[in-house]
């Protein structure tokens, strides 16, 4: 199927892969699993690919593999997308930024010959079960395998009550996630497993059609309302029963967006990327990448190709690492360790020394409706915080000392973590990810080290928002999200 490429020619083999090569077998074997035990169904009349959060069809691991299921067994392929009210904090901001690109993609399919239909279920108590209609003609079904925002227990939940073969392909690593079984503890024991296989990992393929089209009888036969993409979104979207007060933000959604997001990185700031990165004042310093690699609008793997092809692998070393070992450091840590949400995920010297301050006196108390509408005493963080609620994120600096903070400024480590959770959860485009829930667990000492004991810290490593004005223009980054508020 056509495709996009962000950057000029990449530096790799110049034939890509086909479907039917050995190594699209070895890394589907790698990242399919079977989620129920139903054979595949004989009387079946297509493969049903249910895409949820690899919502692209370039560079879709699981797409592949259904393609090349359809193939096998002379069917069509149906691509099937869906929507609810019901997902953990749904809001007019999430909705928007999959919609918006469920529009892009149906356009895309239109043009590339692919079936893609998309479900919009606006109310709790509408149909709950287009999917399970559309599964029960098919022979088998592929979805995508990924730990968090529900999608695991959603897959499992259906895969239990479908009366055929149910595969989960996971295509958020560039290197395969089965490779590493165990839980990896900092990110020292990860790079050098996923480094040394990343540039096999990065081999391109060259994704195809279906070889065999769904009839338009077939096509017009499925019992699903599906959404008119081309009309009027907003509205569709007001219709909803989600949280509305939540808005959209002005970040545009969908492939094109990241591509043109992924060229001015490359080309702008990825050739300073050591100096650019640590200033929050720089708004275009990092690659603000995360909503697209969160809502899988774009891949990894050709963010990474991008980046080696514009500056080389030495030059963009550092950006490849913060890509490569500590997203998919997360991702291992969310698949591995299923108490990812909650303080039990952490290493026995953290809650030892957690034991051991947590009667200690807190500067400041706040409640998460305080935290939430940024009334705290200090205005970095509430910059950070008014940051996060206008644009669905926070600079990456500025949210190691938001999440920091928080740990300080409530009655026990618990409620720092909730208090975390929920507000980035709520309103960050890269929420409910992964990487989200690694990186506030950072916050407490997850993938780290004990250093000097101090009040309320014990021995997690400590972050000072008064030290951050001699790091980085902090002033100038507060004043921005603060409009006049003053400096300290």
């Amino acid at each position: 199927m056509p495709s996009e490429q962000p950057i000029g020619s990449p530096r790799y083999p110049p034939v890509p892969h086909a479907l039917t090569s050995a190594f699209v077998r070895d890394q589907l074997a790698l990242r399919a699993r079977s989620v129920n035990t139903q054979p595949e169904r004989r009387t079946g009349e297509f493969v049903l690919y249910w895409m949820q959060s690899t919502q692209r069809f370039a560079d879709n691991w699981a797409l592949r593999f259904a393609t090349r299921e359809a193939n096998r067994l002379g069917l069509p392929l149906i691509i099937h997308q869906g929507l609810d009210p019901t997902y953990e904090h749904a809001s007019d901001r999430i909705h928007s930024f999959i919609l918006h690109n469920a529009r892009e993609l149906a356009q895309r399919a239109e043009r590339g010959g692919l079936r893609y239909q998309f479900v919009l279920r606006r109310r709790r108590n509408d149909d709950r079960r287009a999917v399970d209609r559309v599964a029960a003609r098919a022979a088998l079904v592929v979805t995508d395998d990924f730990p968090t925002a529900g999608i695991a227990e959603r897959t499992q939940r259906f895969a239990a009550r479908c009366a055929c073969r149910v595969v989960a392909v996971e295509s958020h690593a560039i290197v395969p996630a089965a490779l590493f079984v165990k839980e990896e503890w900092a990110a020292r024991t990860l790079r050098p497993k996923v480094m040394a296989n990343l540039l096999h990992a990065l081999e391109p393929v060259a994704d195809a059609l279906p070889r065999e089209d769904a009839s338009e009888a077939l096509w017009r036969s499925l019992e699903v309302d599906r959404l008119d993409l081309s009309g009027d979104l907003a509205g569709e979207i007001a219709r909803c029963e989600i949280d509305h007060s939540v808005p959209p933000v002005p970040l545009k959604s969908g492939r094109r967006a990241a591509l043109a997001r992924l060229r001015k990185f490359c080309d702008d700031a990825l050739p300073r990327y050591d100096e650019r990165r640590s200033d929050p004042a720089d708004p275009d310093g990092s690659s603000r990448l995360s909503p697209y690699l969160h809502f899988g609008q774009v891949s990894a793997a050709e963010v990474a190709r991008a980046a080696i092809a514009a500056v080389g692998r030495p030059g963009a070393e550092r950006f490849l690492d913060e890509l490569v070992t500590w997203r998919e450091l997360a991702l291992n840590f969310a698949l591995r360790n299923l108490n990812f949400r909650s303080l039990a995920a952490l290493p026995d010297w953290v809650h030892r020394t957690m034991a051991a301050h947590a009667q200690d006196a807190r500067e400041v108390v706040y409640t998460r409706e305080q935290l939430e509408r940024a009334e705290t005493h200090h205005p970095l963080w509430n910059a950070a915080q008014r940051e996060l609620v206008a644009t669905g994120s926070i600079h990456n600096v500025m949210r190691m000392y938001w999440g920091k903070s928080v740990l300080t400024w409530t009655a026990t480590y618990d409620d720092a973590l909730q208090h975390l959770i929920h507000l980035n959860d709520k309103w960050a485009l890269d929420g409910r990810d992964p990487s989200s829930y690694g990186g506030i667990q950072w916050c407490f000492g997850k993938f780290d080290r004990p250093w000097g004991e101090r009040p309320v810290w014990g021995t997690i490593r400590s972050m000072s928002l008064e030290r951050a004005y001699k790091k980085f223009d902090a002033l100038s980054y507060q004043r921005r999200w603060n409009g006049e508020e003053s400096g300290l």
